[in-house]
């Protein structure tokens, strides 16, 4: 499953954020993927997708961060899926 995370850097600190992360890495669990993510320009937040089967997974993740970051999580489908279900093909 693919999700988009929005994450807003606490008290507009972007800098404890990438501190924590050229020191410790992504801190993701195995099983949880990184799969891309992009920056505001005035670097207040983060938007990025990871990918797992297991929810619990992106829970612990999120858990290694949640003091520097609050997150959204929205649950995403590609837009190749989302034509695929707008349009199912029909029995003929």
């Amino acid at each position: 499953m693919l999700f988009m995370i929005i994450e807003h850097f606490r008290n507009d600190d972007p800098k404890s954020v990438y501190e924590r992360f050229r020191q410790r890495g992504r801190l993701a669990p195995e099983g949880l993927a990184y799969i891309n993510s992009w920056v505001t320009p005035d670097l207040a937040r983060c938007f990025q997708v990871m990918e797992c089967d297991d929810r619990a997974l992106l829970d612990q993740w999120m858990a290694a961060w949640d003091d520097l970051v609050d997150f959204e999580v929205i649950p995403v489908i590609t837009s190749a899926e989302a034509g695929r279900q707008a349009t199912p093909e029909r029995d003929l």
